[in-house]
Parts: structure tokens; C-alpha cells; sequence
């Protein structure tokens, strides 16, 4: 069974459609790259996904349970939201951390603030608290951050900021984590710490999905590559057919610009 089917997702801004017929599915364990010019759909369906956006039509399913489906309004409950975004942690352009927190402190926020609800929570508090700043400091030294847990923010390099969220993301442990053009905001010096990170994610066969310009790096990480055009899926595959034979000329003409 896959872990994420998503069939016929369609988004409108207004009048203008952003997404059309989008459908692709992904196994446990994979890496996704959606690529593809700026505009052309990829931020819109990764907003989609996590639900910062609502899709116009079609569905989404998780691990064989739909989530989404613009036919049942059922699984459109905005109490629900929240749970389902849970499936999918979601790493931004733009770091997003909160300035008035350590880079700890932003990795177990969201774990702390979903334990609140627990009916426990005040009997376990203490030991709800411990768990989360151990796992916190554990993804932090996975990120190579172990001596910057208790930095904040505008301490840190915009490297680090990222491998910071990325550490975020991982806290509650996604089905799948999402990466929306993860190196756009770094220098270029910076950039390869970040897709360092990335990479040991992909050995580690972490689900993920990669908006990204960085081209080599999707062929390199990816074991599907998504090229995107106009809001539809023009062409999916092997990054190795993708990249080498592609066989439309959209895409062809996409990967020349590219490389010009």
C-alpha cells in the first residue's frame, strides 16, 4: 500500500486555476522531487497537502485513510485540521522559527503544545517535559546542532536556522516531511550544509517530499521526480529518465533554461 495517494487535486486563486488534475502516489521510504519554474504550482500543492490551503477537487489518503476528498465534506471538518497536518511536516523557504525561543525551545514547542491536551498532561507534565527536550536535543545533534541548543535565533547562521526547522518538522514525527525550496533563503556557501542534512534523510530512507531548484541534487537524492509546468504534472519518473530521456518537450526545454 503507499503511504500518500493524491488523485485529481485542482486549485483555484479566483478565476485562476493554479492546479489541475494533479495525481501521483509514493511509497514508505521514498524521495520525491517536485521541480519545476517559479509559479508553476509546486509551493500551492505542498500547501495543499498540509492544509494551509484547501484543495478545489480531489483527494488525499494516508496510510490507506483519506484525509481529503472535495466530495465528502466529512473529511473537510476544520477541527480536524490540526490531526491531519500531523501526517506531514512541513519545512519552509524562510525558516520560521519563533526569535523569542532557544533553537531547542522551537524544535519541542509543538510537541509540549499538543501534550497539553492529554488528559494526563498535569499528572505527566514532568515527564511529558523531559521526553520532548531529550528527543529535541537528539534530532538537534542529528542535525549537527548539539552545542546550539540553547542559542536563539540571531545566534545562529541561516544554515543552522534551517537545520533548526528541519529538526522541528522531525519532532513529531511525520509520516512525511515536505521541504519547500529548503536552500532559497541561504547563500550559496550555505546551502551545502543544509542538503547534507537532506541526503543523510534520503539514506536514512525518511518519506519525503522535495520542492527544489537544486537539479543535481534531486537527481542524486530522488527515486521519483516530478516536473512541473502550468500547475499540471507534465512529466514523472525515474530521475535518471527524468533528467537524461525526458520525454516531453516541456520538459526538455525546461531542463535547457536550466542549464543556460
Amino acid at each position: 500500500m503507499s503511504i500518500l495517494e493524491v488523485k485529481g487535486i485542482e486549485k483555484h486563486f479566483g478565476s485562476t486555476q493554479v492546479l489541475t488534475d494533479i495525481s501521483f502516489s509514493m511509497e514508505e521510504g521514498q524521495a520525491l522531487s517536485i521541480i519545476g519554474s517559479s509559479g508553476s504550482g509546486k509551493t500551492t500543492l505542498l500547501r495543499c497537502l498540509n492544509f494551509l490551503e484547501k484543495p478545489d477537487g480531489g483527494s488525499i489518503t494516508v496510510r490507506g485513510e483519506t484525509v481529503f476528498d472535495a466530495a465528502d465534506p466529512a473529511t473537510q471538518r476544520e477541527r480536524d485540521i490540526r490531526r491531519k497536518r500531523l501526517h506531514f511536516g512541513l519545512v519552509f523557504q524562510s525558516f520560521n522559527l519563533f526569535p523569542q525561543y532557544t533553537a531547542l525551545q522551537n524544535v519541542t514547542l509543538a510537541h509540549i503544545l499538543l501534550a497539553k491536551e492529554r488528559p494526563d498532561y498535569k499528572t505527566q507534565k514532568r515527564v511529558i517535559h523531559e521526553r520532548a527536550e531529550d528527543y529535541g536535543r537528539e534530532l538537534l545533534r542529528r542535525m549537527g546542532l548539539a552545542d546550539r541548543a540553547d542559542h536563539y535565533p540571531h545566534q545562529l547562521s541561516g544554515g543552522q536556522q534551517q537545520r533548526v526547522a528541519i529538526a522541528r518538522a522531525l519532532a513529531l514525527r511525520p509520516d512525511i516531511l515536505c521541504f519547500d525550496e529548503p536552500t532559497s533563503a541561504l547563500d550559496p556557501e550555505l546551502t551545502g550544509e543544509v542538503l547534507k542534512v537532506i541526503r543523510g534523510l534520503a539514506a536514512e530512507k525518511t518519506t519525503m517530499i522535495i520542492v527544489t531548484h537544486e537539479m543535481s541534487f534531486a537527481r542524486d537524492v530522488s527515486d521519483t521526480v516530478i516536473f512541473m509546468d502550468s500547475g499540471v504534472i507534465v512529466e514523472q519518473g525515474d530521475p535518471r529518465q527524468v533528467f537524461g530521456d525526458p520525454r516531453q518537450e516541456r520538459t526538455r526545454q525546461f531542463l535547457r533554461n536550466y542549464q543556460q
